[in-house]
């Protein structure tokens, strides 16, 4: 429904999302859009009603119309929120004030190098006034996520739920091991895969489709969640592990699981004790468990962690989903150590759509049939050639 209202702030898709974030009491304690004094003090003290928040959580979306309607506006006025031409909300003034983009950008960056493409990005999207107020937003996708599992809480009566955040992108063989190695001390599960609010040919429903492949086929996937969470510019920057903590604990998530090696985490030596980000936080009880990387060691033969694994690192091979993707990107299978081989068919299906021009052929010519009449698909194609990859008397 297109907005009548006279007041009107036109905003994106995903500061809608970061707005619906606090609505559904995901990023507690904050509840509405800080004002001037409270955004000086959360900036500078790192800190909101006595608990641990980042940075100060403000709307000041860029764009001459944008400016002009909120310069004008006085406390008390209401001002309907805007996207993609629909109302989709509304905030009750309370303060309008100007803040420092590029302050503002390094407070969520811990950078303001406008070099940083995801800086460059979201400077543009900021404007010098903010606005101030209590606020109402329709966005649902996160109101169903959170019946979702509280639902699955009641249901298995779990009081062990930990969290996963996922970008999976490609989910490869590490992520699996993550996964089954969480579940062993959890009652449920949830894996938060991330949305991200940019254009790729990777996209979300592509990684959604994997992760639900390997979950109903080799996990016990009644104590397995996916959940979609919205990855938005507010998660960008260095303080993303402290929001991940502090939304996991807010869907009901009692521990959050990450790698030592996710380069938030920021691990250092204290008085010969590992400390890390989360050891000076206040108000975030949920409990973080840091899991060793794993890679494949071509002397174990297997999937190890480095922190067990005797051998030295010029015998692993490392799990760099960056390095994985740019394989699959150039319609190349990976080592069936690295991608699972129905994951890797799932993938490569999706990005080169009817790439053979004879497939029936090529089945017929190079993969074993029982001499029966088959249709396939290129799923199937990509699933048997692997199983050639894998032959061992001519290797």
């Amino acid at each position: 429904m297109k907005s009548l209202r006279k007041n009107k702030i036109y905003i994106d898709k995903e500061a809608l999302a970061s707005l619906a974030l606090v609505q559904e009491g995901l990023l507690f304690p904050v509840d509405k859009l800080m004002n001037e004094k409270e955004t000086q003090e959360v900036d500078r003290t790192k800190e909101y009603k006595n608990r641990t928040f980042p940075f100060s959580f403000i709307l000041a979306p860029s764009g001459k119309k944008n400016q002009e309607v909120i310069k004008a506006l006085k406390k008390g006025d209401k001002v309907a929120l805007v996207e993609n031409d629909r109302d989709v909300g509304e905030i009750e003034v309370e303060e309008v004030f100007t803040i420092d983009p590029l302050q503002r950008i390094k407070n969520i960056y811990g950078t303001d190098d406008i070099s940083h493409p995801g800086i460059k990005k979201n400077l543009q999207r900021l404007g010098k006034y903010a606005v101030s107020g209590k606020f109402h937003v329709i966005f649902d996708d996160l109101k169903r996520t959170k019946e979702l599992i509280a639902k699955k809480k009641k249901e298995l009566k779990a009081k062990n739920v930990a969290a996963i955040m996922l970008a999976a992108k490609p989910l490869h063989r590490a992520h699996e091991r993550l996964i089954r190695l969480t579940m062993e001390n959890s009652d449920l599960v949830v894996l938060f895969l991330l949305k991200p609010y940019t254009e790729d040919r990777f996209s979300y429903e592509l990684r959604k489709k994997c992760l639900e492949y390997f979950v109903s086929n080799y996990l016990p996937k009644n104590r397995v969640i996916i959940a979609p969470l919205e990855n938005t510019y507010i998660f960008a920057g260095f303080n993303e592990l402290i929001l991940d903590a502090i939304v996991a604990q807010n869907f009901g998530c009692t521990k959050l699981v990450v790698g030592k090696n996710h380069a938030g985490l920021g691990l250092y030596y204290d008085k010969n004790s590992v400390k890390s980000v989360f050891d000076n936080i206040k108000g975030i009880t949920i409990e973080i468990e840091t899991v060793s990387e794993f890679v494949y060691c071509n002397e174990c033969k297997t999937l190890v962690s480095t922190n067990t694994c005797p051998h030295g690192t010029h015998h692993h091979i490392s799990y760099h989903a960056d390095s994985i993707l740019e394989l699959l990107e150039l319609g190349i299978l990976p080592p069936a150590v690295l991608v699972r081989k129905e994951i890797s068919a799932i993938i490569l299906s999706e990005l080169f759509p009817n790439r053979f021009k004879n497939l029936e052929k090529l089945f017929a010519d190079l993969i074993p049939n029982p001499g029966l009449i088959v249709k396939h698909n290129e799923e199937d194609f990509y699933k048997e050639l692997m199983k050639l990859y894998q032959t061992t008397s001519l290797t």
